[in-house]
């Protein structure tokens, strides 16, 4: 039997020339974080994906990464059992340096004395600070959809005060004010119609 031997050659053209080309990069989202309470993370009829949160993430074309629970604070654990800080080691430290940091909360704190919850919040901070230091972080006060008590407002000059010391940013939700259809009917929580407000206000902000 006779062998045949066929030799292909292509002349005139580069070694590369038939490599796959590499696709075109994509332009990746900037990614911001939140630790925060039952506001940040979803109550009642509104899931995670439609809370304040989410919502602010979307109107300013960025990828959220949502972290905490119902009931948690600066210094209150509830029922998760944790704090805004071990939230923060638990679901968030590990991740590469988001590009912002939101620190959401203060409303569950109203039952511990201002001082505790400075020093909570500073804690968390300096923190978030030796762990990321080029992230931008963000400290919103807690959120009242109603008339705030008056231990409100001692919470929310605490924290504001650990915000300065730190340096960095703290925004007031409760400079303003919500309509009736913002309110759930437990008097506490935003409705949808509650979250869309905040997440207009808070994107208003950090614009």
């Amino acid at each position: 039997m006779r062998r045949v031997v066929v030799l292909v050659a292509v002349l005139g053209l580069p070694s590369c020339a038939f490599a796959a080309k590499p696709a075109p990069a994509e332009r990746q989202a900037p990614v911001m974080m939140f630790v925060g309470d039952s506001f940040t993370v979803g109550s009642g009829p509104v899931p995670p994906w439609q809370t304040y949160a989410s919502q602010t993430a979307r109107l300013l074309g960025w990828q959220p990464i949502i972290a905490g629970a119902g009931g948690t604070g600066f210094c209150n654990a509830g029922r998760a059992g944790r704090t805004f800080q071990r939230s923060f080691e638990v679901e968030l430290a590990w991740r590469p340096a988001p590009d912002l940091l939101v620190i959401s909360g203060g409303h569950n704190d109203r039952r511990w004395s201002p001082e505790r919850v400075r020093g909570a919040a500073a804690s968390l901070l300096a923190e978030v600070r030796a762990h990321w230091p080029e992230t931008r972080t963000v400290v919103v006060g807690p959120i009242w959809m109603g008339e705030p008590p008056k231990k409100a407002y001692g919470v929310r000059d605490a924290v504001a005060e650990a915000a300065r010391a730190g340096k960095v940013s703290f925004l007031d939700p409760m400079r303003g004010t919500w309509p009736r259809d913002a309110v759930l009917p437990d008097g506490v929580h935003p409705t949808l119609a509650g979250h869309e407000g905040l997440a207009a206000w808070l994107a208003a902000e950090l614009r």
